[in-house]
């Protein structure tokens, strides 16, 4: 499962640089995404894939019996994708106004207008 994992991680690392380095601000926002999911991805995977474990200990019990999964990956990448949308929130609404005020999608556009 991690080789699939790596692979996947990969392309979507691969695809979310192709798509920042295009001129169209539509297509950053989306690479943007990628990024941020790719790297989610590479933290999970990093951390081990468990499956069917959950990290219960049972009350007559000291410590975990068998294999658990490790809940603060978890934790950590669902903070890290709550704050993605945060900042995925702000560019849009950044992105929204520039557009309203340059009236232009592309960034050459946009940085050659004199406002």
């Amino acid at each position: 499962m991690e080789p699939l994992m790596a692979v996947l991680v990969g392309i979507m690392f691969a695809a979310a640089v192709y798509m920042m380095l295009r001129r169209s601000i539509v297509k950053l926002i989306i690479g943007l995404i990628l990024l941020s999911n790719a790297a989610n991805l590479l933290f999970f995977t990093a951390a081990g894939l468990t499956r069917g474990a959950p990290p219960l200990i049972p009350l007559d019990a000291e410590g975990p019996v068998g294999a658990v999964a490790d809940p603060l990956p978890q934790a950590l990448i669902l903070t890290a994708i709550v704050i993605a949308f945060g900042v995925l929130s702000f560019a849009l609404v950044l992105i929204n106004k520039a557009y309203q005020v340059v009236q232009a999608d592309d960034l050459d556009q946009m940085k050659d207008t004199d406002t």
